[in-house]
Order: structure tokens, then sequence, then C-alpha cells
């Protein structure tokens, strides 16, 4: 089992930044690629970045590119998401989830332990 929890939500106007932590427990943070994803109010759960195991390799979903970072640091077994430029439409709750795949997964099935989730809002 890998227990996620996610911090650093909260309210911003837009154009502000935020930065989201995931912290992970229980198996070796370096064997699972990790991925974000949100969620808003009456849509389906979207991708929005994702990382390697080594955090060789990243990805950003088209809507955030530019504007998001994901990094990972496995020596604190802690995944990031830094949001910049926000935008009334990212607000959603964010979730953290790990991956046993290779390569970067942009779907939800894909990946099998998901934290509980971060509010993020964005003011105009």
């Amino acid at each position: 089992q890998v227990q996620l929890v996610e911090s650093g939500g909260g309210l911003v106007q837009a154009g502000g930044s935020l930065r989201l932590s995931c912290a992970a427990s229980g198996r070796t943070f370096s064997n699972y690629g990790m991925g974000w994803f949100r969620q808003a109010p009456g849509k389906e759960r979207e991708f929005v970045a994702g990382i390697t195991r080594s955090g060789g390799r990243t990805l950003l979903a088209d809507s955030v590119k530019g504007r998001f970072t994901i990094s990972r640091d496995n020596a604190k077994n802690t995944v990031y998401l830094q949001m910049r430029s926000l935008k009334p439409e990212d607000t959603a709750v964010y979730y953290c989830a790990a991956n046993s795949r290779v390569g970067v997964p942009t779907t939800p099935y894909e990946y099998g332990y998901w934290g509980q989730g971060t509010q993020v809002t964005v003011s105009s």
C-alpha cells in the first residue's frame, strides 16, 4: 500500500501562485510514477501533470503548459505541483496519484493509489 497526503491548496486570486505537495508513505516512493489530477464540480477527473519514477520525464496537460511544473524529491518521498498564473478555470480539487506503469500515464484508471485531494480555488 502507498498512502498519499496532499497539502498546499487554498484560495488565491487570478494570476497568483500555489505549490501543492504530496507526501507518500508505505512503500518505496521511487518505485512509482506520480501524477496530479483535478476534478471540478460536475466534471470528470482530468490529468494535469505526471512524472516518471526517477523524475527524468514529465508530462503536462496542454491547459497548464507554461504555467505548472511537476517535480519530485525521492529523498523526501514527495511530489510537487508548482502552479503559476492561476486562472479561475483552474479551480478544482487536486489529487495526487501513484502508478506502477512505464512512462507517464494520463488516465485515472492507470493509477492505483490516490490521495484525498486538496481544494484549489482561484478567484477572478
